[in-house]
């Protein structure tokens, strides 16, 4: 929090005008560092990489997803997320490179659902995959064009 208010300090001075702060969560799993929610005002960190990586995730992800509020906020909602504006603020304001991804290791957990159709080799379907396919969605097989089903059988990987 402390670094978030120290970016938004930055830019009040600069810009002289005040910012709303956002909502903070540390909520977000998976492969992303951070998202902003630009009408929500609404800022989900990865608990996980900030432990992980906190030096590195105070310096750069923090001031990334505050850069995309604040471009939203001084050049409105039409600008490209990782554009010129965003850039600038980037750059120009916490004078960080404006890299647009992280490059943490990412731990892959999951589990791997198992389907066949009529050829001899199985196909793994990722959870979300997996779902859609209880939700009714239906998969062909890209060799011999049948209708993959689920086997019953699922793995856990790490």
């Amino acid at each position: 929090m402390a670094r978030l208010e120290h970016c938004y300090q930055l830019a009040e001075t600069r810009f002289n005008r005040r910012f709303p702060r956002p909502r903070v969560d540390i909520d977000l799993r998976g492969q992303r560092a951070g998202v902003a929610y630009l009408g929500r005002n609404l800022l989900r960190f990865n608990g996980q990489m900030y432990r992980d990586h906190s030096e590195d995730f105070l310096q750069q992800t923090v001031p990334h997803e505050v850069a995309h509020l604040l471009a939203d906020q001084l050049f409105g909602a039409r600008i490209r997320p990782h554009g010129p504006e965003w850039q600038s603020i980037m750059t120009g304001l916490f004078q960080l490179p404006a890299q647009r991804c992280h490059d943490y290791p990412v731990k892959r957990r999951g589990t791997r659902y198992y389907y066949r159709c009529g050829c001899p080799a199985e196909v793994h379907f990722t959870p979300q995959r997996h779902a859609w396919v209880q939700r009714g969605r239906q998969y062909q097989c890209r060799r011999c064009g049948n209708l993959l089903h689920f086997t019953g059988q699922q793995a856990f990987h790490s």
